[in-house]
């Protein structure tokens, strides 16, 4: 073969494949993530799960699409949307909550979902954390052991306040067992715990009034998706009411909360994008290991301190990962 004729092959093959690559991306071959949202547009920790997108080489409108849907708060929407997710025929779906992941698995069995937060074993979208066994994989957060340490870490704060409320939502089964624990707790550290339900967010307003009347001291939240897409409303009354608060998450400690204590969420969604990953790689969700955090955060913030006329002590303050001055 001449060197001519050579490079006229290998110029024809790069054609070839150029336009096989095109032809592709214009059937509409990118691989598709749909990102079922129980709350809106305004979505905080999105941008870590497209960081973590891109730490492995995926860059969102140019080898790969995102397809969101938002419930906008309700729970009832959920189902709706994945069955749109599942029609658009995506490759994996990547759900934010407990809830929104057992509403994909009503949907379908076979299409992987990745969850970035939630109890899959408590709520039996998985056999064991080892093996999943099913469709769903990805990050856990078992909040059980969480809330206690939170008590904990309020009563060691402030000793002398007694009487604490517990903001919980009656309608997450998780929040539920939660709650039991956080009411153990209480009971060995001399607590008297107050639980209030929320079932929506027009329930807010009338719980901290019930705390008013009740004369209660401090504030615990048990989370739950409720409570999350309502934290700058919680975090307002707490400090309107003087309420020294601990918190599930540091977002409430970021919109003026006292304390928080718990995983960092926008590191359950940067890690989300290595499922997605792997799955998209030929790896089977049934497969993959479901992880949990490793590092819990304890976050003080001196502002609200100030503001609502209490003082962290020094034993507690420095044990803290992160201060907010």
């Amino acid at each position: 073969m001449t060197k001519n004729l050579f490079l006229s092959f290998l110029a024809m093959a790069v054609l070839t494949t150029s336009a096989s690559f095109t032809g592709a991306q214009q059937a509409g071959k990118l691989p598709r993530i749909g990102i079922l949202f129980i709350g809106g547009k305004d979505q905080p920790h999105l941008e870590s799960f497209k960081q973590g997108l891109r730490e492995r080489g995926y860059t969102e409108g140019q080898n790969i699409i995102l397809e969101y849907r938002y419930a906008e708060g309700n729970q009832e929407r959920l189902a709706d949307l994945a069955a749109e997710l599942v029609r658009e025929k995506v490759d994996v779906i990547v759900t934010t909550a407990t809830i929104s992941a057992l509403a994909a698995r009503r949907v379908t069995q076979t299409l992987p979902i990745v969850m970035t937060s939630g109890n899959p074993l408590a709520t039996g979208l998985a056999d064991s954390l080892a093996k999943p066994g099913g469709n769903v994989t990805g990050l856990t957060v078992m909040p059980f052991d969480l809330s206690v340490k939170r008590l904990e870490l309020l009563k060691e704060s402030f000793p002398k306040k007694s009487r604490v409320a517990a903001l919980w939502s009656p309608r997450d089964r998780e929040a539920d067992i939660q709650l039991k624990e956080t009411e153990k707790a209480a009971k060995a550290l001399s607590v008297h715990l107050h639980p209030l339900e929320i079932k929506s967010a027009d329930d807010i307003d009338r719980a901290f009034r019930a705390m008013t009347k009740a004369r209660d001291q401090a504030i615990v939240i048990i989370l739950s998706p409720l409570v999350t897409l309502n934290s700058k409303r919680i975090v307002e009354l707490a400090l309107k009411h003087r309420l020294p608060g601990i918190y599930p998450t540091g977002q409430f400690v970021e919109e003026g909360g006292l304390m928080s204590y718990g995983t960092s969420i926008a590191d359950l969604y940067r890690r989300a994008a290595t499922y997605v990953d792997k799955i998209l790689k030929g790896r089977m969700p049934a497969d993959l290991p479901i992880e949990q955090p490793m590092k819990f955060d304890f976050v003080v913030n001196l502002k609200a301190a100030k503001q609502i006329g209490v003082t962290v002590p020094p034993n507690v303050l420095v044990r803290a990962d992160r201060v907010i001055r």
